[in-house]
């Protein structure tokens, strides 16, 4: 696992050196084993190509995997971040076309491998990837992101200079990339907790899509997807479920051994609930030798998990470290998390925490369950989303101001909780949103009314605000058309996938884990076993009373008080911290000059007043302090 970094400019060796040089050591706890900065062009061209490599030492741990890596025999050159857990078979492969290898490493085996096959290429490579790409011949950068977007890829254009890397802020260390808010992002942020790809915080700086390459040469780009996740139409023919879950199974144990491919040892994070409970089961299945899981533990008791987590490691004889956490821990804590943010993010505390909590006992690679919940429908809401697709629709169809005049008539009943059903009910009917899917509603943290109420209109430029969200809205538009046919409970997962899972779990798990630089590995996003979990009717999914019933059948052998226990998300106690001691640091950087620009200061008054009060979530009132401390810390 690694950072990576590159540019194509007119600009010459002197000048952009520097620059380069900046974006690689921003890098540097991503990969703090090594360092590599190459031109990849003659002095004498018309454009200076080079890439920059920040390395973390996981296969070939020797001078062979240096990165950037040069072929030889084509002039080609790859930076890359990732792992292709099944290299040594695609390199079979290769070797049988007559490729010559001279490392044991992944890398090697994607640069001649790209090299030779080009696009087809990454039909073979099972993992998680993320790179860059010089085709000397041709003078062509290509960069390609992982099917699920697991590892981050950002770019920046200018007509000029072409510049990406692994994180946002390479690229702002550059100096050749303006550090001006993106207004749209900001929007989409306050909309779902955290900025929605291919935007970013920064205007002008994009993701590149997951499952997709981004072509770069005379100065154009070219981006196209060589994979996408899609369901097909419901099936009306019977499934035979005991082979399915035998299927899934096999599918299951095969993804958690090929990434046990590692040249140090791997370890697991370990909530106590049904999806890292399977992922250690599975390992146990794998290996014999030791296991070493981690867990975090607080304080509050509504947050406290240590019995379940203790309880699997003792099932499976692992080596369990826990980590308990009060809130002065949290607040000690609290300034280097919301350093390490590349974006800002309202979930990535907590992974923050455990990645440390692994990172100190001397890991370089932990397994986590993230993803269990998008791929098996284990969220409450999979349960009840055809009727609430139903609901909306049908709301859809009531005149505004009928609705809003409903709406009114409930709030007239009295004060209720955030979370009570009837005021969810008052937002839906007041919701200009209901074009949206449901689930991207239950997803939603502010409205666009809400928003408005604490956003300035001043201080952006209206034609990036458009094209932004014109791009936004796109990528958003294909992902419904992929999954219009498909039943509701496939048609969440999809959604879900491409939007939570993808821009806030799996971001904040790979900046807050390389911010200790430890790689994650996540399993039950295989894309093998997401293809064929999209390919099974969402009832068999599904079950009452019978919580992610095909994992927990495929899986077979764990502790049923894991299985029927209250389903908890991995989450810290954030509404307990914000009323104690986190309380006066919140309320001061509330009061503090400086975000007037962006926020009105009457509209963030309001809604800390509405916490204290009860009136909304702590979410929302923590989104706000996040990206106040990101823009104080990085603009």
């Amino acid at each position: 696992m690694c950072g990576i970094c590159g540019i194509i400019t007119p600009l010459p060796r002197q000048e952009i050196l520097p620059a380069l040089t900046r974006a690689t050591r921003a890098l540097t706890h991503r990969g703090p084993d090594d360092e590599g900065l190459d031109f990849l062009t003659p002095e004498s061209a018309p454009l200076t190509a080079a890439f920059g490599h920040r390395r973390l030492s996981i296969l070939d741990l020797s001078p062979a995997g240096h990165q950037p890596m040069h072929d030889a025999a084509t002039g080609n050159w790859i930076t890359y971040n990732g792992e292709v857990f099944n290299f040594h078979a695609v390199r079979q492969t290769l070797a049988a076309r007559g490729l010559h290898f001279q490392s044991n490493s992944d890398t090697e085996v994607l640069l001649k491998g790209y090299g030779l096959l080009g696009h087809e290429a990454i039909n073979e490579w099972r993992g998680m990837f993320a790179l860059g790409f010089w085709e000397s011949a041709a003078q062509r950068l290509v960069l390609v992101r992982d099917r699920l977007g697991i590892k981050p890829l950002y770019y920046y254009y200018d007509g000029q200079n072409f510049l990406f890397a692994s994180e946002v802020r390479a690229l702002l260390a550059t100096g050749l990339v303006p550090r001006k808010l993106s207004r749209a992002a900001v929007e989409s942020y306050l909309a779902y907790g955290s900025v929605q790809q291919p935007l970013t915080i920064i205007e002008n700086v994009y993701a590149v899509l997951p499952g997709h390459t981004l072509t770069f040469a005379n100065g154009r780009l070219h981006t196209e997807p060589y994979w996408q996740l899609s369901a097909s139409a419901a099936a009306t023919k019977p499934v035979d479920e005991a082979a399915v879950t035998e299927e899934i199974a096999e599918l299951l144990l095969d993804a958690v051994r090929l990434r046990l491919v590692s040249d140090v040892p791997v370890g697991v994070f370990l909530s106590g609930g049904i999806d890292s409970s399977a992922v250690v089961s599975l390992l146990r299945r794998a290996i014999a030798s030791e296991i070493k899981t981690f867990s975090v533990f607080f304080n509050e008791l509504d947050f406290n998990e240590r019995v379940y987590a203790e309880r699997v490691a003792q099932a499976y004889d692992t080596s369990h470290h826990s980590v308990f956490l009060s809130e002065r821990d949290v607040l000690a804590k609290l300034p280097r998390a919301l350093n390490a943010l590349d974006q800002p993010a309202v979930d990535g505390l907590n992974s923050y925490i455990v990645s440390e909590a692994a990172a100190g006992a001397g890991l370089k690679v932990a397994l986590s369950g993230l993803g269990g919940d998008e791929v098996f429908a284990g969220y409450d809401f999979f349960r009840t989303v055809e009727q609430s697709e139903r609901r909306r629709t049908q709301v859809q169809k009531v005149p505004s101001g009928l609705r809003r005049a409903a709406s009114t008539a409930i709030n007239a009943l009295g004060t209720l909780s955030p979370d009570h059903r009837a005021n969810k009910l008052s937002h839906l009917l007041r919701s200009d949103h209901l074009h949206e899917h449901s689930v991207q509603l239950h997803r939603r943290l502010f409205t666009r009314e809400q928003q408005q109420q604490l956003l300035s209109a001043n201080g952006y430029a209206v034609a990036a605000y458009q094209r932004d969200w014109t791009l936004l809205a796109d990528w958003t538009g294909q992902q419904r058309e992929l999954c219009a046919t498909a039943d509701a409970v496939n048609q969440a997962s999809i959604l879900d996938m491409c939007g939570y899972l993808s821009n806030t779990l799996l971001r904040d798990t790979d900046t807050m884990s390389m911010a200790h630089s430890l790689e994650v590995r996540v399993p039950l996003i295989d894309h093998k076993l997401v293809e064929r979990m999209l390919a099974l009717p969402g009832a068999l999914k599904v079950r009452p009373r019978k919580p992610k019933k095909l994992l927990v059948d495929a899986v077979g052998n764990l502790p049923p008080e894991i299985v029927n226990r209250p389903k908890r998300g991995f989450e810290l106690p954030f509404k307990h911290w914000l009323l104690g001691e986190l309380r006066e640091q919140v309320e001061s950087a509330f009061n503090a000059p400086g975000l007037d620009d962006l926020f009105q200061p009457q509209g963030v008054q309001t809604l800390w007043q509405d916490f204290l009060q009860t009136r909304v979530t702590w979410s929302r009132v923590w989104s706000l302090f996040v990206l106040g401390e990101w823009l104080r810390r990085n603009l």
